[in-house]
C-alpha cells in the first residue's frame, strides 16, 4: 500500500478587532494556501454571513468532487481508447440545513459535457462516467450520493450520433 500525505494552511483573516465576542462581530474570511499553488480566498456562504466574492467550503466541496471525477474520467478514457478533445462540467449540489443549524449535502449531480473524436465509441464514453466512482479518491471518501447527467458529443459530421 502506498500512502500520500497532503497539507494545507488555513488562516482566519476575519478578526475585525473583537474576535468572536459576538456572532455578528467577526468576518468569516480566511485564506487557504499550500506549498506551490496560489492562495484561495475563502469565506462562508452569504447565507451564513459570508462574502460572496470569496470561495466557500460548499463550493470547494463541489469543485473537489468534479475535479477528481474529471481527472479519473480522462484517465479511464485514455486507457479505454476513447479520445476526449473537450470536457466541461457544471456540478450542482443540494445541502440540507436542519433546524439546529447542522446540515449535510443531500446529493451532488455532475453535468459533464464531453466531446470525443468520431472514431471513439460514444457508448463507452458515457459508461466510463459510471466507473469513475470506483477510483475517485474524493468520491470514495464521502457518503454523499453523486449522480451523473452526461452529454457526449462526437466530433465530425453533423449526422454523427450523440448520447445524452
Amino acid at each position: 500500500m502506498t500512502t500520500h500525505d497532503y497539507e494545507i494552511e488555513l488562516t482566519w483573516t476575519g478578526n475585525t478587532g473583537t474576535g468572536t465576542s459576538s456572532y455578528r462581530g467577526f468576518s468569516r474570511d480566511h485564506t487557504v494556501t499550500a506549498a506551490g499553488p496560489g492562495s484561495i480566498l475563502g469565506s462562508s456562504d452569504p447565507a451564513f454571513r459570508g462574502d460572496s466574492a470569496r470561495w466557500n467550503p460548499e463550493q470547494l466541496f463541489l469543485s473537489s468532487i468534479a475535479q477528481c471525477h474529471m481527472l479519473w474520467y480522462l484517465h479511464l478514457a485514455a486507457r479505454s481508447g476513447v479520445v476526449v478533445t473537450a470536457y466541461e462540467d457544471r456540478p450542482t449540489g443540494v445541502m440540507v440545513e436542519e433546524a439546529g443549524g447542522a446540515g449535510q449535502f443531500e446529493r451532488v449531480t455532475l453535468h459533464p459535457t464531453v466531446t470525443i473524436t468520431a472514431e471513439s465509441d460514444p457508448t463507452v464514453a458515457e459508461q466510463l462516467h459510471h466507473q469513475v466512482g470506483d477510483y475517485c479518491f474524493i468520491a470514495r471518501s464521502i457518503n454523499t450520493p453523486i449522480h451523473h447527467e452526461v452529454v457526449v458529443h462526437l466530433e465530425g459530421p453533423a449526422t454523427a450520433p450523440a448520447l445524452g
